[in-house]
């Protein structure tokens, strides 16, 4: 029998591929746990006086992301939970919110438990249907993600929160990492560095990821060994067109694979350039969607999520005239 890389004590349960160690389940969860505070430390993601809202979907990595500032943060910063309902048949179950709410409460955490439909007036199945009858070329993802950033944004900034913490793992930004690239975006690029503002506007909430260098399969195994009760289904909606970024993924993960570790040096050198390239520049001031008020690129006077919803017939949703707040 192996014992653990670390303590050499307790049985070996789990390789770390990356750093070619052998864990036990207790060694294993402390390591997630200290690199994301480790993370959060480096750029300062987390001041004393911070409210940190935390975005929760009821996944593998919200519960991570929960265990890790319920545990670390609890005491010296006030933390909310925020959980959006996307209004998907057979994907959406309530017992997966009512547990996630019970669990956060184990935490010291209170969830606002919201969704799509109390913000636009659409659930995102209707919202599909429409985008069916439109000559709109655009995915029901476009719309989901669209959606949830307007949401989180809007309830973080409701909630008095200065920080907005999402679960986004090391898997889901190298890949966004080679996707911008591959665009030549690199304003969303720079986006992806912790400490790297390129546009200033007081109605946006600072957003934060302190598991950005977890690996996507580091998230599984832990919450398999907390025994979380996560949502499994898979969206219906991932299927019905294939994107560059299941291509990207498919083919980062063949690399991880062939060279472990390279997912996590791949953006620890990201880090270093993006901070040579954005030196000296001035944050870009951000205008007002005409309609609804919010933020919006320099150069548009309408939002992207108000413009999505005007070309499937929408000109009217709810969040032009009140959004209901329900905390759980």
């Amino acid at each position: 029998m192996k014992l653990c890389s670390k303590c050499g004590i307790r049985p070996a349960e789990i390789y770390q591929a990356h750093s070619n160690k052998m864990l036990c389940k207790e060694c294993f969860l402390e390591d997630v746990r200290n690199r994301a505070i480790e993370e959060i430390k480096r750029w300062n993601m987390i001041k004393s006086d911070d409210i940190v809202m935390m975005a929760l979907s009821g996944g593998k990595d919200g519960y991570v992301l929960l265990d890790v500032l319920g545990n670390y943060f609890s005491k010296s910063n006030k933390l909310i939970g925020l959980n959006i309902i996307e209004g998907i048949h057979g994907y959406n179950k309530e017992e997966d919110a009512k547990y996630l709410v019970k669990t956060a409460k184990e935490y010291g955490v209170d969830v606002i438990v919201t969704s799509i439909k109390d913000y636009i007036g659409y659930s995102m199945d209707e919202i599909y249907e429409k985008t069916r009858n439109s000559k709109n070329s655009f995915t029901p993802c476009t719309y989901c993600g669209a959606s949830r950033r307007r949401i989180m944004n809007y309830y973080a900034r409701e909630m008095g929160a200065t920080k907005l913490a999402t679960a986004h793992n090391l898997d889901d930004e190298a890949q966004t990492a080679v996707i911008n690239l591959m665009k030549g975006d690199i304003n969303s690029l720079l986006k992806q560095h912790p400490n790297i503002n390129i546009t200033e506007d007081d109605m946006l909430v600072k957003r934060i990821k302190p598991l950005r260098k977890i690996y996507e399969w580091e998230n599984a195994s832990f919450t398999f060994i907390k025994n979380f009760h996560i949502q499994q289904t898979e969206c219906p909606y991932i299927e019905l067109a294939p994107t560059l970024r299941a291509k990207v993924r498919r083919e980062l993960y063949k690399y991880e694979r062939e060279n472990p570790g390279v997912l996590i040096r791949f953006m620890e050198t990201l880090d270093i350039l993006l901070e040579y390239i954005h030196q000296d520049k001035v944050a870009t001031k951000l205008n007002r969607c005409i309609k609804c008020g919010e933020p919006t690129t320099k150069g548009r006077n309408i939002c992207k999520l108000c413009e999505l919803l005007s070309s499937i017939g929408i000109s009217n949703p709810s969040y032009l005239i009140k959004v209901p707040k329900k905390v759980m």
